[in-house]
């Protein structure tokens, strides 16, 4: 058996959260791939890398004074190579990537900000790579160049694989007795920039790689010693979840669910690839499987509540509505015209509602879009719903379970919760709820109580 193992930020912190992956990595022979993020927060107030890298960028593109900000960068970085007595021409070469940075030329300001985004990652696996033969272990640092990993180029900050990426790892040739060491989080274009995923890319990257590479275990190691039925922050013992399903964990993650990425199930999922989620500060934990849903069985109904705040949503109502030819089609090229996709849509003969991500839009851009979609459509009425969120109660055993949907609604019930929307996928293993942001929380933790009060 291989395995793939993923360190988060918060596993690379320092050079302290260093000592616990090489332990890690060095106890188990089967451990041959490792993928890395950029060093996250070593304590509440800190700065991500990527978030000082992003500073730098920034500072770069409105020609301000960025040299705080770089040597910041570098000192961190510094802070763990002068722990492991890292050769200083290895370091040198780390210094002077990031030093070069705010020099070279870039196709736009777009893959400028992708190129420094992407080399936290890069320059930590180097990073790594130099710790890990520093004590002992044949490892080599692996560019997604040299791998194929190869993007799209349609949008560098949120780019997406091209499938010939799986053609080209197939082919990619490595020692029995070495560990590869990725970097996480992007890949190139054809034309040879540097383009990033979007929101948990690393994650992404360990699917592909463990996929492409035919790997059987992906152990992504992270500061939870399990995935939970719900936001461990809310209640006290959460349930633990110790396997689950593909599709559970994509609908979860997709509602706020951060300790996986949503997209990063479907490489896996290509390559029939193990997940298992676990905590780098306690490896010795079981943690939580990810597999097809033929392998699971659970003991409750549902597997897990999720929820998320960040959506808006526009309300129309105008008579008659289902019998406007192309009405609908009307709204979403004006959607389309603003840059805006939307997430839901739920209707009715008269009613239409579109959810969407409201970091897709400022407040002068939502504006002229409700105007030119009343001057288009002339509805009775159209109300913008700013504060929107949405929970995710999700679970295998509820597409066989007779009345789940009325034990979900009803501790909201008792709770006098309004609902402003409720859905159930066709796979009927996902229930979605909309409601006011206000009351997201009371929500999770009534359906929770509801199905785990017991546990």
């Amino acid at each position: 058996m291989s395995k793939l193992v993923k360190f988060g930020g918060s596993s690379l912190a320092n050079s302290e959260q260093y000592a616990k992956v090489i332990n890690i990595i060095s106890e188990d022979e089967q451990r041959k791939v490792v993928v890395v993020s950029a060093p996250g927060k070593r304590f509440d107030d800190d700065v991500k890398i990527t978030d000082l890298l992003i500073q730098y960028a920034t500072q770069v593109i409105n020609k301000e004074n960025y040299q705080a900000t770089l040597d910041e960068i570098i000192e961190r970085y510094a802070e763990i190579a002068n722990a492991y007595d890292v050769d200083e021409g290895e370091f040198a070469g780390i210094k002077e990537t990031f030093t070069n940075l705010a020099k070279n030329d870039y196709k736009n300001d777009e893959y400028l900000m992708a190129a420094f985004k992407a080399n936290g990652e890069r320059m930590n696996a180097k990073l790594m790579a130099a710790v890990l033969n520093s004590r002992g272990m044949k490892a080599r640092f692996v560019d997604p160049k040299d791998a194929g990993i190869v993007l799209d180029d349609i949008n560098p900050n949120a780019a997406n694989l091209l499938d010939e990426t799986y053609t080209n790892l197939e082919s990619f040739e490595y020692s029995d007795d070495e560990k590869l060491v990725f970097p996480g989080f992007f890949g190139y274009t054809k034309e040879g920039n540097i383009a990033t995923f979007a929101r948990g890319g690393s994650d992404i990257t360990g699917s592909i790689v463990a996929t492409g590479l035919h790997i059987d275990v992906y152990e992504n190691f992270t500061d939870v010693s399990s995935i939970y039925a719900i936001n461990p922050h809310l209640v006290d013992n959460p349930y633990p979840i110790t396997k689950m399903s593909y599709r559970e964990m994509r609908e979860l993650a997709y509602a706020g669910f951060s300790v996986f990425n949503d997209e990063a199930i479907i490489p896996a999922i290509k390559g029939h690839v193990t997940i298992n989620v676990k905590n780098t500060n306690s490896p010795e934990d079981a943690g939580t499987l990810i597999v097809p849903e033929d392998e699971v069985k659970h003991s409750h109904v549902i597997t897990g509540i999720s929820a998320d705040d960040r959506f808006s949503a526009l309300y129309l109502h105008s008579y008659l509505l289902n019998k406007q030819i192309g009405g609908t089609l009307t709204i979403l090229s004006i959607f389309k015209k603003y840059g805006i996709s939307y997430e839901h849509m739920p209707s009715g003969i008269d009613d239409l509602t579109i959810i969407f991500d409201r970091n897709q839009a400022s407040d002068d851009t939502i504006h002229a879009l409700c105007k030119e979609i009343s001057e288009a459509i002339h509805p009775d009425k159209l109300e913008w719903i700013h504060n929107y969120a949405l929970i995710m109660v999700v679970g295998e055993n509820m597409a066989v379970s007779v009345g789940s949907i009325s034990q979900i609604i009803k501790p909201l019930a008792e709770k006098k919760i309004p609902i402003n929307m409720i859905n159930q996928g066709a796979s009927k293993i996902a229930i979605m709820i909309g409601i006011d942001q206000e009351y997201t929380d009371e929500a999770v933790v009534s359906i929770y109580n509801q199905f785990f009060k017991e546990d």
